[in-house]
Formats: C-alpha cells, sequence, structure tokens
C-alpha cells in the first residue's frame, strides 16, 4: 500500500507499469475504489498505471465534508507532484471524469492527454445530491448499494457477469458514508458546462449508449464545447470501463498513441 501525505490526511495510491513508460492516471466514479481499474491493467504493457482512491474512498483519507471540485482535482496534482511527474494522461470515470474536465481546465500544463467517459460538465442537480448525501448520513450506504446495479450495469450484463459485478457492488456497500456523502457534496455544487470551452488538451470522450446517468447526449454537450475532441460509444451503462472493457481499452490505446 502506498500512500501520500496531504497536510494532515493521506491519499492511496497504486503505480504499475514499467519504469519510463508513460504515466496514464486513472480516476473512480463515486462509491468505488482504485479496483475498479482491474479491467485495464493490461495497459500497463504501454504505461505506467497510477491509480488511486478518490478522497472518502477506498484507503484514502475520509475527513469530514463537505468536499469540493477543487479539492479533488488538486488531489491529483499533489500526487503528480510527489512522484515526480510533471505530465501524465488523464482518464477519469464519472465523478473521475468531472475531476480530469477541472484538470483540463485549470492545470493543462500538466496533461499530455484527457480521457473523460461517462460523465458530464454537470452530473445530476445540486438537490439530488444534497439529499443523496443526506440519505446516507441518516441510513448508511445500504439504499444507494441496493440500487446501483440498475445504474451501473444493463441488465444483461448484470445476469450473465454476477460474479464480475458482485465485488464492484461490495465494495459500494463499504464505502465510507461519510466519504461519499462529502463526495456527493462537491458533485453538487460542480458545474462546468461555461468553463470546458477552455480545455485545449487532446481529449477523448466516452459515452455507454445505455447508460441513464450520463447519457450520450452529456457526452454531445461536452463535445460540441470541447475544440478537437474525439467521441467514442460504447455498448454499456455506466460503468463502461467494466461492461465494455475490450473497447475501452482499445479506444484508450488508439487514442494515447496516435
Amino acid at each position: 500500500m502506498s500512500m501520500v501525505q496531504i497536510g494532515n490526511e493521506a491519499l492511496h495510491y497504486s503505480l504499475t507499469g514499467k519504469a519510463g513508460a508513460p504515466v496514464l492516471v486513472l480516476s473512480n466514479s463515486l462509491g468505488t475504489s482504485l479496483a475498479m481499474w482491474s479491467p485495464q491493467e493490461s495497459l500497463a504493457d504501454h504505461f505506467q498505471l497510477l491509480r488511486y482512491d478518490t478522497r472518502g474512498h477506498g484507503k484514502s483519507m475520509k475527513p469530514r465534508g463537505p468536499y469540493t471540485l477543487q479539492q479533488l482535482g488538486t488531489d491529483v496534482l499533489h500526487l503528480l507532484d510527489h512522484l515526480g511527474i510533471e505530465q501524465a494522461a488523464f482518464c477519469g470515470i464519472s465523478m473521475g471524469g468531472l475531476t480530469g474536465q477541472w484538470l483540463g481546465v485549470n492545470a493543462a500544463d500538466r496533461l499530455s492527454h484527457l480521457i473523460i467517459a461517462n460523465t458530464a460538465a454537470r452530473i445530476g442537480t445540486e438537490e439530488s445530491w444534497r439529499e443523496r448525501a443526506a440519505t446516507v448520513r441518516s441510513q448508511g450506504m445500504a439504499p444507494i448499494a441496493e440500487s446501483a446495479a440498475s445504474r451501473w450495469f444493463t441488465a444483461e450484463y448484470a445476469q450473465s457477469h454476477a460474479d464480475t459485478i458482485a465485488p464492484v457492488l461490495q465494495g459500494l456497500a463499504q464505502t465510507d458514508a461519510e466519504g461519499y456523502a462529502a463526495c456527493c457534496e462537491a458533485l453538487a455544487t460542480a458545474d462546468l458546462r461555461d468553463d470546458i470551452g477552455r480545455v485545449t488538451t487532446p481529449t477523448l470522450i466516452i459515452a455507454g449508449t445505455h447508460d441513464p446517468v450520463t447519457t450520450p447526449a452529456h457526452a454531445d454537450f461536452m463535445a460540441e464545447r470541447i475544440a478537437g475532441s474525439q467521441r467514442v460509444d460504447l455498448p454499456a451503462s455506466h460503468l463502461s470501463n467494466i461492461e465494455a472493457a475490450t473497447g475501452f481499452n482499445n479506444a484508450l490505446l488508439s487514442f494515447l498513441q496516435r
């Protein structure tokens, strides 16, 4: 287990792959950990994979919230600084995709490439996120975990890959309620719709054609505003890196090796 100290707090990360290879940062979605990127481990043949647990998740710090999107982005910059990495490619899914957009707007010099998957410049509404934060603080993670499969995976995939999704759902159920709620509060105030037009980093946008959370229409919105961005649709729901892992990995390789 590797940790980086950020003030009085600590961020858990894993760095694997060939020394000297380009670095690809992988940023997890809400309610998951760096373990969600196991289908991408084969990319370590081409890159150094820098996976980390977003604050409030996994083995990372879980200070009381609320958190902000700026904090989530700054955590990544502290991690890169700690490891002496001047520039890296960044791939974030859902909440991690918003973190990536923040970095693209505010720290473009640290990014060689940006991949934002199953995300939006504005996810949900402030009211819905604050309601969810209140729910988990009062009732724990059970109400969220019980309905997650239908949001994260198509019914067909969930039925035929029960062994694959079981640890992902178990990880959600075991997520720290305060850390989860504090990240909900970050999402409640995260709105980059007026800012993403300033992203100049080469950008790939990945959408799931069956994603009910961040739909292809959200991907259209981002693609229209990020000049020169590329767009890939995968036959998957919200966690396309798991449900359509082969297509996801091929899309990343094609984009990053061009």
